[in-house]
Parts: structure tokens; C-alpha cells; sequence
């Protein structure tokens, strides 16, 4: 059982104002407590202050670097065109959700009933939309370390507390399932699990989510899987969670923002457990009630048309990893090889100085190169650092040639 809880990182909350009217003070009203405790993200902070400099190097955001497929935007001005524009059902499109069911199959060996499917505003919405059906204020969410940050923001804002479990190098950064059973207490109520990782790029091997979900069946949690990387693996295959699920306990987050270059469009979906149709239909209705007509058909004709264009952006992510992969290890600069995803993650420990977050900052101020600190993916990624290799392969030339060399090490981790 653990008995101690990180302090989160505090957001600056706005000041009260004070307004005068003759013979009063008057006050805004006070912000949720809970807000408070959100942690910003320290990505966009280095991404924001990027922005305000001039000829800096790119490598902070996970934005594809390809353009959208012809077919799928010619769908979107169709509908624009044809005044496709009014309310849908709350889950999505007729066509677009069997599309979705037909490609679970296909793809996912997931075998779903059309009521399961719930398009979403990105996969942004997916997570927030699980996390708000399984978690109450108090209850606890297993959440990793290093991982994406808006599992730990959401559960805050929903006034639940996120406890990390770590993923190390010395694991291949796969969860350790002995670990996880002492993160367990009596308020745990969900595990999430992200592979292919955002942002460490491994993917867990079949053996692993099986361990995962005998784990989340002892302790009767419910599993949220962020599987927004599935097109993108190098050498291995993706597993989808909700394939193994014996006991409808899993829901899973899918997106079309990174697959198809779409991350602008904010189209993804949230595959439930059974059962759910009418609590997702009052959820979504009171939330966001539908998806832009517009976006649906431009996620149906990604779906259903060709694919030679994620192929293509797969074989352009393998190559400039291939070019990252030769510039670390001529630097000794040790990195985690990654198995998925489109990122890589390197170890600056050595230039650091224990302060990743400060490090990186003066980074892109004084080499004009911004990259995402690991601090902002938790405590364990201290000392690393996240780069997008969805990039011009120049650009990843040039900011990894300007990190600083580690002498005397291998370089792999």
C-alpha cells in the first residue's frame, strides 16, 4: 500500500479582481479548489516561448510534419459544399460507426456492438470522457511515469488524484506488475495504459497486458487504453487491450489526429465496455452532443479510402529515426530504441544538471532548439528529454546535432 502522494505542480490561478463601485469592493467568485492542483503542461511551455523566438528548430510538439491526404479533405468540402453542417446522433454517423466497427475487426481484433462506438472530439475528449464515467472526487488513477500529461490534468480536474507507476530503462520501460500491486489502496478505481507510449515510443508485448488485466481484475479496476499510436510500430505488433478483455472492464481511446495528419480536424473515439449506450448517450449529449458533421465525413473517407499515405508517413518517421540513431550514438548520447510512436526519447542526464525543465529552456534560447523536457511526463523522466521525429529530416539533423556530446558511454539504452 503507499502512503504518500506527489505534491502537483500549481498552475498560476488568476488573481481575484477587485472592481470599484461606489461604496462597495466587489469580488469574482472563487474558482473549484481542484483547479488549483492541475498541473501545466510542460510542453507547451517550452512550445509557447518557442513561439515568441525567431529561426528556432522544432522538435517539441507531436505534430506529423505530412500534409492531410487529397481524398480526405475533398470528403470535408463535400460536406461543407452539400450543407452537411446540422446536429448527428451523439455517437457519431451511421456510415462513420460501421466503418469503425468493420476496421476493430479487421485491425484490432476487437469484435463490438455499433452502441460501443462513440466519436469524439479527438482523443483528447475519449480519455476525459472515460475517466469522467469511472472516477469520483477522492478515487485514485493509476497513471505512468514518464506519460502523456493529460492523464494526470484530467484526473485533477476531476478532483480525483493520480498516483504513477514508473516505467524504467531497466524494464524496457514495460510496467512492473509487483510494482503495480503496491500502488493499489482501497480508492483505486482505473488504470491507464498508453502503448505504443507517447512519450517513450515502446509497446507492450501481448504477455504484458495479459499480466495487466489479471491485475486490474483482482483489484476490480476498470482499464483505460490510449491507443492513439496503433499505425505506428517498427518491427513489432501493436495489441490492442480491449482484444484480451474477458470481463468488459477496458475502454479504449482511438484517434485519427496522428494516423492521418488530421490533428487540427480533433476527430477520434472511444470503443466502451458493453452496455453503456444510454449513460455515453446523456454523457456525450451534456458534453459536446456530436462531433462536426464536416470532420465525421472527413474521418469516414480516412478510414475506408487509401492508406498509402500513412504508409508512407510510417516508412518517413522509420527513416529519420535511422538518422536520430546515428547522430546519438556518434555523441555517446544514450536514447530508449523505440518500438512505436513517432518520438524519441534521450537521456541528458549528463548535461542536465538535475533540472531537465531549466536545461531545456536554455536550450532553445541559446541553440534556438525547443524540445520537450521529460519532467513533463512525470518525476521518472528527470534527466531526458522528448523529440518529435515527425520532422524534416534536416531539421532533425540540425537539433540533435546541437545537443551537447556524452563522452565514454554507449549510446542504446
Amino acid at each position: 500500500m503507499h502512503n504518500t502522494r506527489p505534491s502537483p505542480a500549481r498552475v498560476a490561478v488568476p488573481q481575484i479582481r477587485q472592481r470599484e463601485v461606489p461604496g462597495t469592493v466587489c469580488t469574482m467568485p472563487s474558482l473549484a479548489p481542484q483547479i488549483e492542483t492541475v498541473p501545466e503542461s510542460g510542453i507547451r511551455r517550452v512550445f509557447e516561448q518557442a513561439a515568441l523566438l525567431e529561426d528556432v528548430t522544432m522538435l517539441v510538439i507531436g505534430e506529423p510534419d505530412v500534409p492531410v491526404a487529397r481524398h480526405i479533405g475533398d470528403a470535408a468540402r463535400r460536406a461543407w459544399s452539400d450543407d452537411r453542417t446540422g446536429y448527428t446522433p451523439n455517437g457519431g454517423i451511421a456510415p462513420l460507426r460501421k466503418a469503425v466497427q468493420e476496421k476493430l475487426a479487421r485491425e484490432n481484433r476487437i469484435e463490438v456492438d455499433l452502441e460501443q462506438i462513440w466519436m469524439t472530439i479527438g482523443a483528447t475528449q475519449a480519455l476525459f470522457q472515460a475517466m469522467t464515467l469511472v472516477l469520483a472526487p477522492g478515487d485514485e488513477l493509476l497513471v505512468p511515469d514518464p506519460g502523456y500529461t493529460t492523464f494526470t490534468m484530467n484526473a485533477y480536474i476531476l478532483g480525483a488524484t493520480p498516483v504513477p507507476y514508473q516505467l524504467s530503462p531497466a524494464r524496457g520501460f514495460e510496467p512492473d506488475l509487483d510494482a503495480l500491486e503496491a500502488s493499489v489502496s482501497e480508492r483505486t478505481r482505473a488504470i491507464v495504459v498508453n502503448s505504443p507510449s507517447n512519450p517513450l515510443g515502446s509497446v507492450f508485448g501481448e504477455e504484458t497486458l495479459r499480466g495487466i488485466l489479471a491485475f486490474a481484475k483482482r483489484h476490480d479496476l476498470w482499464v483505460i487504453s490510449d491507443e492513439v499510436y496503433e499505425y505506428f510500430t517498427h518491427g513489432v505488433r501493436h495489441v490492442s487491450l480491449a482484444a484480451l478483455d474477458e470481463d468488459d472492464r477496458v475502454f479504449t481511446a482511438f484517434s485519427l489526429s496522428k494516423t492521418y495528419a488530421m490533428t487540427g480536424v480533433r476527430v477520434g473515439y472511444l470503443v466502451t465496455p458493453r452496455g453503456l449506450g444510454t449513460t455515453m448517450r446523456t454523457v456525450q449529449e451534456s458534453m459536446i452532443s456530436c462531433v462536426a458533421e464536416p470532420d465525421q465525413y472527413a474521418a469516414l473517407a480516412a478510414i475506408v479510402g487509401d492508406h498509402s499515405a500513412v504508409r508512407n508517413a510510417r516508412e518517413h518517421y522509420r527513416s529519420n529515426l535511422d538518422i536520430a540513431r546515428g547522430i546519438l550514438d556518434a555523441a555517446g548520447i544514450r536514447y530508449n530504441d523505440p518500438q512505436g510512436a513517432f518520438y524519441l526519447w534521450i537521456d541528458m542526464s549528463h548535461a542536465s544538471d538535475g533540472d531537465i525543465a531549466g536545461w531545456a529552456m536554455r536550450f532553445l534560447v541559446e541553440d534556438k532548439v525547443a524540445v520537450a523536457p521529460g519532467s513533463a511526463f512525470g518525476r521518472a523522466g528527470e534527466g531526458w528529454i522528448r523529440i518529435c521525429l515527425a520532422a524534416d529530416p534536416d531539421t532533425i539533423r540540425t537539433g540533435l546535432g546541437r545537443l551537447p556530446a556524452r563522452q565514454g558511454a554507449t549510446a542504446p539504452v
